[in-house]
């Protein structure tokens, strides 16, 4: 139960931070915002580690890098394929990506659970779909925009890059050894760093913000770090799959932030996902 409530807590740590990250984005390239907020996650992290302690071993430590380094590719990729593709069919397919993945390899190593706890992971699954899908006033703001949004190979190509990272992301870091502490994940943010790093340098956007998106980038690095500690702990405290759907269930909170706070529409299918959301939480809870 512990483990579910991290991953909970985990999940709406990463949309909290999705939502405040996007408000930023609204404002300067996503970029901008991620290589000011990966490096003071790592700096936060510093902080952090030596308190919590933990055994330095080369495993978790290698882990810790295929982490990192995969969750930067996936970011890069993410809004790569945003930039050109509609977030339609982008966003939906990354989510179930990033939680279907997990899910199979725990499933092929051996998991088992109970078939409540399956039915759970199926209707996450699902959740997260729905979720992501683009909410009316987006659908709007696309056609009215006069954007050509195509779903080329180009596209096809970043959208499954990124989801698969991010997927890598997480079965990385439930190998990790519990004895190892904070130091794997704070290895995981310099090698997230590095590779956003180069992805600024690359498209140009190698310029930190001013002014608020620096102050909501300093918010998303807090936020990062806390869903990532509690992903971790949840990660060591039960299965691959189990924790993986729920920590992919973060695009509910983000939405519905976006409701509250901004006055966003809110799309049928969305709201079935936020309450199948619960419901799947619920069913792996009480298996």
């Amino acid at each position: 139960m512990t483990a579910v409530l991290l991953a909970l807590l985990a999940a709406l740590g990463y949309g909290v931070s999705d939502f405040v990250g996007g408000i930023a984005s609204r404002r300067v390239a996503a970029l901008r915002v991620v290589i000011v907020s990966y490096p003071l996650s790592v700096v936060i992290l510093l902080v952090v580690a030596p308190v919590v302690g933990g055994h330095v071993d080369t495993a978790s430590m290698l882990w810790g890098v295929v982490s990192g380094v995969a969750s930067g590719l996936a970011v890069w990729w993410f809004y790569a394929a945003l930039a050109s593709g509609p977030m339609a069919v982008v966003s939906p397919l990354t989510a179930v990506l990033v939680a279907g993945v997990p899910v199979l390899v725990g499933l092929v190593t051996g998991e088992r659970t109970s078939p409540p706890a399956y039915v759970g992971m199926v209707c996450a699954l699902v959740a997260v779909v729905l979720v992501s899908k683009e909410s009316p006033d987006e659908v709007t703001e696309e056609i009215t925009g006069g954007r050509e949004l195509r779903f080329d190979r180009r596209v096809a190509l970043l959208t499954v890059g990124s989801g698969v990272a991010f997927a890598v992301t997480f079965i990385a870091m439930h190998e990790t050894h519990p004895a190892a502490g904070l130091w794997p994940l704070l290895v995981s943010r310099v090698g997230a760093t590095a590779v956003v790093w180069v992805a600024a340098l690359v498209t140009g956007n190698f310029r930190a913000p001013h002014g608020e998106p620096l102050r909501l980038a300093c918010y998303v690095s807090v936020l990062d770090v806390i869903a990532n500690v509690s992903l971790l702990y949840a990660f060591h405290g039960a299965l691959l799959s189990l924790i993986s759907v729920i920590g992919s269930l973060y695009p509910a909170a983000t939405v519905l932030l976006a409701m509250v706070l901004l006055g966003e529409r809110v799309g049928p299918l969305q709201k079935i996902g936020m309450a199948l959301a619960l419901g799947s939480v619920a069913l792996i809870a009480t298996a």
